[in-house]
């Protein structure tokens, strides 16, 4: 007989939750970050952040479906710098190729390279930290021998000025212009749509299953080759917006700018409460998870403080997370009071 120990209160419940004292420790750095700096907390720089980090949240949203799906993908960002760099060079050779030709192949090219990961790790039955891995490198390698590392630039002006639309403008005291850009019309676009998917939907119902239990999925009758080509293809849907966003964003495109924020892209989402096990996390945990990481390297940035130390202070506070993540979970745990009784 299991005898369960838990507190059944709402406010308790709501307390227990990661993202509650998330979006505390986001509140307490912006506060600290304001008073050593008054411009961090003005609505220009607010939207500054939002825009800044909309290449990051576009892949951490896609990156939190694959983590509950009992899945995990380490080559978004070669999969992404390949579309990028893919859709750059057509741009640059043929400047009159249309807007929707230019954000359709990136995305296609995502799409594709999400699926050679899913049909790796179904059909090699194994586990997808090795294949993404691999494919990693496999993605990134190519590339960097056909392109022989070469930057590419001077984009068609349309490009240009696309990234430059605000779809709320403003005026700052000093008469600059600044306002909610359309790449943050895109991000929460990305955010509606992923949240419709994962909680109205019988798909996103099952990929929660299956992230939970894989071999409970299976024998309840789901399509795992279905559902594991889903995720996986998503996230490289992800990765194509997210390389045009980045595009967009630095105005010019190398083989390597996108390589190594797959862990800062990780870190967003861990942080935000998805297990790397499978089965749990939320949209909302990992969007503040994002708010972290983007509060801590924008305060940091107007304080004039070096990158490296934005990276030693960013490890400190996964640190911090993680270890309060875990003592949760164990004092969770040692409300359960097991009773083995005999008859």
């Amino acid at each position: 007989m299991q005898v369960h120990m838990n507190g059944t209160g709402l406010g308790k419940k709501i307390l227990k939750r990661n993202e509650i004292y998330l979006f505390f420790v986001i509140i307490g750095l912006s506060i600290i970050l304001s008073i050593f700096n008054p411009n961090f907390f003005t609505l220009e720089n607010l939207f500054d952040i939002l825009r800044s980090y909309s290449f990051l949240g576009t892949l951490a949203v896609g990156l939190l479906v694959v983590l509950l799906s009992g899945g995990i993908d380490i080559s978004f960002t070669a999969n992404a710098t390949v579309a990028q760099y893919v859709m750059a060079y057509l741009l640059v050779n043929n400047p009159e190729m249309s807007i929707f030709l230019a954000i359709f192949i990136p995305c296609a090219i995502g799409i594709v390279l999400g699926g050679v990961n899913a049909s790796l790790i179904y059909f090699l039955n194994a586990p997808p930290i090795i294949i993404t891995i691999s494919t990693l490198n496999v993605f990134f390698g190519v590339l960097q021998f056909i392109s022989g590392g070469k930057w590419l630039y001077n984009f068609p002006v349309w490009f240009r000025n696309f990234s430059k639309i605000t779809v709320v403008k403003l005026v700052n005291p000093e008469g600059i212009p600044y306002g909610l850009s359309i790449l943050t019309i895109i991000w929460i676009a990305i955010i509606f749509v992923t949240f419709f998917i994962l909680k109205y939907t019988t798909l996103g119902r099952k990929i929660y299953a299956m992230g939970g239990n894989i071999v409970a999925a299976k024998r309840s009758g789901l399509n795992i080759l279905q559902l594991q080509m889903f995720v996986y293809c998503f996230m490289g849907l992800f990765a194509g917006i997210a390389s045009i966003i980045q595009a967009l964003l630095a105005q010019t495109v190398a083989p390597n700018a996108i390589m190594g924020r797959e862990l800062e892209i990780i870190a967003a989402v861990v942080l935000g409460g998805a297990s790397l096990a499978g089965g749990s996390g939320s949209l909302i945990g990992t969007l503040l998870g994002v708010s972290l990481i983007a509060v801590i390297s924008n305060g940091l940035t107007l304080m004039r403080v070096s990158s490296y130390w934005q990276k030693v202070f960013i490890g400190l506070i996964i640190i911090i997370s993680v270890s309060i993540t875990a003592l949760q979970r164990t004092a969770m745990a040692r409300r359960v009071a097991t009773v083995d009784v005999e008859e």
